[in-house]
């Protein structure tokens, strides 16, 4: 159907319901003529007579009766869908889309999630954990929680947490049958556990930086895994030596369960962000939720 052929309907069924060219041309806002010619051409263009016209007053014919019978449910359905979007704009409501990586879902995204979801019960939230990097565009998500350094340059984000660094740690056990490295090149000749990246599946490279100059490091090992909390209980168990962000292991560290070194090689990185396509009229639900996860 052409855009102006729906046009020339919604003329039709204002002047059948309102039976009368003047009233129906002020609730459209144009002129009685060019209503009536409106009218006239849907009528050339079915073959059929529509309308019934006198001089007092104007009739659906059979076939007009039958049109408007056809057209005031899926007229209606409209626009209680577009009243309902309006609504929404009004209140906070309708489904959020958000695609993640788990460590961020679990200790950044989830949090601020479930207390919008209490104090909002329109609001619903729809997160898919996912490690390779998305396109929100394409596969209709409204926003995506990433590191900053991953974020697309094209792409609105938020900071949502502090920065982060890499740490290099092993375990006490692996210590004791293993020197410190004291500098990037040192881990040669040590045993490493291997990322395998979900995007195209290569084996991370260690990075480091001192005054300035980067330094990156490929590593090897008897374990290559692609989950990040198996090569931590792989560390922690003695396997060899992790690079992981400091919120991944801070616990263990804490704890003693894995020891940090080469730290004066690794200098802070942007941390996790919630990047999206667009600013433009945003939902009041996704603002309130832009805002509950921004870092402060």
């Amino acid at each position: 159907m052409k855009r102006d052929e729906l046009g020339d309907l919604v003329a039709f069924l204002a002047v059948a319901d309102e039976r009368s060219f003047t009233r129906a041309a002020a609730q459209l806002g144009t002129s009685q003529s060019a209503l009536s010619h409106t009218v006239r051409r849907l009528e050339e263009r079915m073959g059929v007579r529509l309308l019934t016209r006198t001089t007092r007053n104007v009739v659906p014919t059979e076939a007009g009766e039958q049109l408007a019978e056809t057209l005031r449910p899926a007229f209606n359905d409209i626009r209680g869908r577009i009243d309902a979007l309006s609504a929404m704009r009004q209140r906070p409501g309708g489904t959020i889309r958000i695609t993640s990586s788990r460590h961020a879902a679990e200790t950044i995204l989830m949090p601020a999630v479930k207390a919008l979801m209490v104090e909002y019960p329109e609001i619903n939230v729809e997160v898919s954990i996912e490690q390779r990097l998305v396109d929100l565009v394409a596969e209709r998500f409204d926003a995506g929680v990433r590191l900053g350094e991953r974020v697309e340059k094209d792409m609105i984000a938020v900071r949502i947490g502090p920065e982060l660094r890499m740490v290099v740690a092993g375990s006490p056990a692996y210590f004791e049958r293993h020197p410190k490295p004291v500098t990037p090149h040192d881990l040669t000749q040590h045993r490493c556990i291997n990322l395998r990246m979900p995007t195209l599946g290569g084996l991370y490279a260690w990075e480091f930086e001192r005054d300035g100059r980067p330094l990156n490091v490929r590593v090897e090992g008897q374990f290559v895994c692609n989950d990040v909390p198996m090569i931590i209980d792989a560390a922690v168990d003695g396997l060899g030596l992790t690079c992981l962000p400091d919120d991944h292991l801070q616990p263990l560290l804490d704890e003693g369960k894995l020891i940090p070194v080469l730290q004066d090689w690794s200098p802070p990185f942007p941390g996790y962000h919630l990047y999206y396509p667009s600013r433009r009229l945003a939902s009041p639900a996704f603002a309130l939720l832009v805002d509950a996860l921004r870092y402060r």
